[in-house]
């Protein structure tokens, strides 16, 4: 018989548990106004659109996320001031 190899699992602990104490005080990198509430929004696009909209998030450095609520917030702005 042979012996099981040890794996990580998906919920295992880190091997220094000081880090890993330390850095659930760490606060998220991404706590903006715009990601304290958030909607989830499904649109059906083909995959070749999808395709291309992976790689321009990735060639300007960021994630799709990001460069699609940037698009949306530019596209419609807040107009909550604004008068009838």
């Amino acid at each position: 018989m042979t012996g099981r190899t040890e794996k990580r699992g998906f919920a295992a602990r880190p091997s220094d548990p000081d880090g890993w104490i330390k850095a659930s005080d760490a606060s998220p990198a991404r706590a903006t106004a715009a990601t304290a509430y958030t909607a989830r929004l499904t649109i059906d696009v083909t995959p070749e659109l999808r395709g291309r909209i992976k790689i321009a998030a990735i060639r300007r450095g960021g994630t799709v996320t990001d460069m699609l609520r940037e698009l949306l917030a530019r596209e419609f702005p807040d107009t909550s001031g604004d008068r009838p």
